[in-house]
């Protein structure tokens, strides 16, 4: 039983037979023709070898600088110059048709790159700066200020008004305690440890009378994210009536992916963009990266703080956040546009001058922004094609097979 491999090696030894014989056929001399035409394609004597450019793998055309092998342990072709100095890749272009694809180029340089990790999250809120509203004492509610979720407040706002059975008998005991001239301190102190407004303490210290109408304020600016209290309702001690949350400063939840963990740390700046602010990035800082592991999606929490000082970001809405790491020095890079990836190897076109373009094979490292870092593959002052470099590379890949099968290209 022949193996699926050696099937494959069988038809692509078929296929050199047939273009073995095409070109055969092509140049073999007609009963007319000369000798010399013959030997047309037959090195003269005492005449160097070409010079071997670089190896071509037949079947993806990846390169390399010496002789080797595929994974199917087929062996890399050599590629050899012409007399121009031309490869069979190599593709040259008129000015027009430069000017028509709209080809644009860069040189290869070196800069600093800060390595950048990409996560997604959402819009919370900041924990520090919620606060529950939840009297320490019982009492109804008379009239409403603040009755609708959404609604902003100010710290000292009044929330509602409330009359409390509790309180006012506590209050009784201010004026008999003075007539008395008894110390009221411990009335006062029974109203400061239920959390009664200052403002109300402070009334019945200049009055001296008991207050059946009690204003209860917002303990701080915030936005109502939750409202229980009713007008006429009965509340009780402990009972939660408003949840504020300062909006100023949000939380935007990311998920890290486990590999890229090592590179983020409590500090470092974050650009985040939102779908609804297409354009604009907003400026913030990792707080916190969580402990635990999201074990189906491998990922974890990382807490990013950013201002919202008009209250643009809502809660819940989707965010991209690029973490920025530290950078690293004077590191060779090419546009991210100039590089053509299929996924198993990087490619970029040199553009040679004159209207001439050859693919190179490249070896990419990390990426920040619209910037690569280049390992192996080209040099600090090349030129390399940023647009149209899609079509060149195609035109140069067919070029290099129909000259496989003898088949010449031309000038565009």
């Amino acid at each position: 039983m022949f193996s699926t491999r050696n099937i494959f090696l069988v038809i692509v030894a078929a296929l050199a037979i047939l273009a073995i014989g095409y070109g055969v056929g092509r140049y073999a001399p007609s009963a007319g023709s000369s000798i010399t035409a013959m030997t047309k394609t037959q090195p003269a004597a005492g005449k160097s070898e070409k010079k071997v450019l670089y190896y071509r793998d037949p079947m993806s055309a990846a390169t390399s600088p010496k002789p080797g092998k595929d994974s199917m342990g087929m062996a890399f072709v050599p590629v050899y110059a012409n007399a121009s100095g031309e490869t069979p890749d190599m593709v040259q272009l008129s000015p027009d048709r430069i000017q028509e694809l709209g080809v644009q180029t860069a040189v290869v340089s070196r800069r600093d790159l800060a390595r950048t990790v990409h996560a997604v999250g959402t819009v919370q809120i900041d924990e520090t700066r919620q606060t529950l509203v939840s009297p320490r004492f019982g009492g109804w509610i008379e009239k409403m200020y603040v009755d609708a979720t959404g609604m902003q407040v100010k710290k000292g706002d009044p929330l509602f008004v409330f009359y409390s059975p509790e309180l006012a008998h506590i209050e009784a005991e201010y004026p008999f305690s003075h007539k008395t001239k008894n110390t009221p301190n411990g009335t006062i102190e029974k109203l400061q440890s239920l959390a009664v407004p200052e403002d109300e303490i402070a009334r019945l210290e200049r009055e001296h009378t008991v207050n059946d109408h009690i204003t209860l304020r917002a303990p701080a600016d915030g936005t109502v994210l939750q409202k229980m209290a009713i007008e006429g309702m009965r509340f009780v001690p402990g009972m939660t009536l408003y949840n504020l949350a300062d909006l100023s400063d949000i939380w935007v939840m990311a998920d890290v992916y486990e590999q890229d963990l090592a590179r983020v740390a409590v500090g470092q700046n974050v650009k985040v963009t939102f779908t609804a602010y297409p354009g604009e990035a907003f400026d913030g800082k990792v707080d916190f990266v969580y402990p635990d592991i999201n074990k189906q999606t491998r990922t974890a929490k990382v807490r990013i703080v950013l201002p919202n000082p008009n209250s643009d970001l809502r809660l819940d809405m989707y965010a991209d956040a690029n973490i920025m790491g530290e950078p690293e020095k004077n590191v060779l890079t090419v546009p991210a546009s100039a590089v053509l990836n299929s996924g198993q190897r990087q490619v970029v076109l040199l553009a040679l001058g004159d209207g001439r373009f050859r693919p190179q094979e490249v070896k990419t490292g990390m990426r920040a922004g619209d910037n690569i870092e280049i390992l192996d593959g080209i040099k600090e002052g090349d030129r390399v094609v940023t647009s149209a470099n899609f079509l060149i590379d195609s035109e140069s890949n067919l070029r290099a097979a129909l000259q496989g099968f003898g088949v010449a290209g031309k000038k565009q």
